[in-house]
């Protein structure tokens, strides 16, 4: 009997354990938004670029599954657009008021402009082939209205857009993809300076040891806008 009544303590006890134990709720999936997976398609592509972003990747660094990401967006293509304009957001200068200095104002305009592709250079792949985002409209609205303001012609605004986008773009690309060491560039001037006879001005101004990227940017934008600039 003692046997038994032993037994059925160890029991109960075993019951009252187990109904303290925490009660291990459903595991459910992170809530999802347009902008969690917006944020996260930018860091997948800054880490693997254009190709690397699928959207089972994509599901998987969200720990979601696939098709929830569709309550959100339309699909990968939705997603490159949202993407692409999100990192080309223009918040403007830090002075509130009304500047009547329009070259700096397209200065700082673009010089944020190619900053913020080189801070993600899958953009500047992307962008020619996207549709245009809010983002990127609006800073060409507010290019187009500060030419305008600076007296540039109507007639001649499409065509200083154009000219601005392109080299914005060039210099964009041309850095991003232009990896050469420091020993590299070394190298290839040396072989330049055997071929000075063919090559005398390029070898000469030492084109392949200058890595001033920035100054070059600026100095060139200077040279458009000096262009630009009424008559």
């Amino acid at each position: 009997m003692a046997a038994k009544r032993s037994g059925a303590r160890s029991k109960r006890s075993q019951q009252i354990s187990e109904r303290l134990q925490p009660v291990q709720e459903p595991r459910s999936e992170p809530l999802l938004s347009r902008e969690r997976i917006v944020a996260t398609a930018v860091e997948l592509l800054d880490a693997q670029g254009v190709d690397g972003l699928t959207m089972r990747r994509l599901a998987d660094r969200l720990g979601s599954g696939v098709m929830s990401l569709y309550w959100h967006v339309d699909n990968k293509e939705d997603v490159f657009d949202l993407a692409l304009d999100s990192v080309l957001e223009y918040r403007g200068p830090p002075q509130i008021v009304a500047s009547q200095d329009w070259r700096g104002e397209i200065v700082h305009m673009l010089e944020d402009w190619r900053a913020s592709m080189l801070r993600h250079p899958w953009s500047a792949s992307l962008l020619p082939r996207r549709a245009l985002g809010p983002n990127i409209l609006g800073r060409l609205e507010l290019l187009s209205k500060t030419l305008s303001r600076a007296g540039v012609a109507d007639a001649d605004v499409n065509v200083a857009i154009w000219s601005l986008w392109n080299y914005v773009m060039g210099a964009t690309i041309t850095r991003a993809s232009f990896d050469l060491s420091d020993a590299d560039r070394a190298a290839a001037q040396q072989r330049l300076t055997r071929l000075s006879e063919r090559y005398p001005t390029i070898e000469r101004s030492r084109l392949l040891l200058d890595n001033d990227w920035d100054g070059a940017f600026l100095k060139g934008l200077g040279f458009l806008l000096d262009g630009l600039s009424p008559r």
